[in-house]
């Protein structure tokens, strides 16, 4: 075998070839199962799609780069699940476009994160992280505070419905109207919103000023939404199936 390889390496034309069919060989094997995703993914019956307030909020996850420092993908070992909380399974991130497991923990795995913390824990730490945790590296994100842009909405939700997140035509239209009433649980919207999507949805003012929606609202609406949108972790972990 070594003897081939080495007349084999005199050949640069050969190698070339041995190379492209080794990399297409192991691709393939990579690659293919892919194609089965969709019957080889379980989607939980009672997982719900983000609002759209919660759905803004991980868009701003995703352009400060917090997924740069935090996965969302707790494993199978003991001592993940003894500090996380249930494993994660593939069906969570359904919905998911695209989806942020990741595997780089400077920060903590977010993917139980959702009510571990108060509202005003998250607004501190946002704003200044050592506030809350004097040894934190994490930056400081004032900026936070500033009126949140709800125009892109709309046509978000109608895009991710298209790649089969299931927000129907009243979800989209309500889009940006939804986005504020989820933050202002004395509104008149704040009932449409636990209509659209379920009980369960934190309808609430998660900084702290009523008066403006801000990109803090939106973005500790979706940290507290991480690990809630379905309880089939959960019913996995205690044998009860999916």
């Amino acid at each position: 075998m070594l003897k081939l390889h080495y007349n084999l390496e005199k050949v640069s034309m050969g190698l070339v070839g041995a190379i492209i069919v080794a990399a297409s060989i192991g691709g393939l094997i990579e690659i293919a199962p892919l194609f089965t995703i969709d019957e080889t993914v379980e989607v939980p019956d009672d997982l719900r799609p983000l609002t759209p307030l919660e759905l803004a909020g991980r868009e701003i996850y995703i352009r400060e780069g917090c997924y740069a420092c935090h996965s969302q993908m707790v494993r199978s070992l003991a001592d993940e699940i003894d500090r996380y909380g249930p494993y994660s399974l593939a069906g969570e991130s359904a919905y998911d476009h695209p989806m942020l497991w990741g595997s780089k923990r400077t920060g903590p795995d977010l993917a139980r994160v959702g009510g571990k913390y108060s509202d005003a824990w998250h607004v501190r730490h946002l704003a200044d992280p050592r506030d809350v945790v004097p040894v934190s590296i994490m930056p400081a994100y004032p900026w936070l505070l500033r009126p949140l842009d709800t125009g892109f909405l709309r046509d978000e939700l109608s895009a991710l419905g298209r790649l089969g997140v299931p927000y129907d035509e009243a979800m989209i239209a309500a889009a940006t109207v939804d986005a504020a009433a989820q933050s202002r649980p004395d509104s008149a919207g704040a009932d449409a919103v636990r209509e659209r999507y379920g009980e369960t949805v934190a309808v609430r003012n998660f900084d702290g000023d009523a008066a403006t929606l801000t990109e803090m609202d939106a973005l500790v609406a979706y940290l507290q939404s991480l690990g809630t949108l379905t309880s089939a972790p959960d019913r996995i972990l205690t044998g009860d199936g999916t």
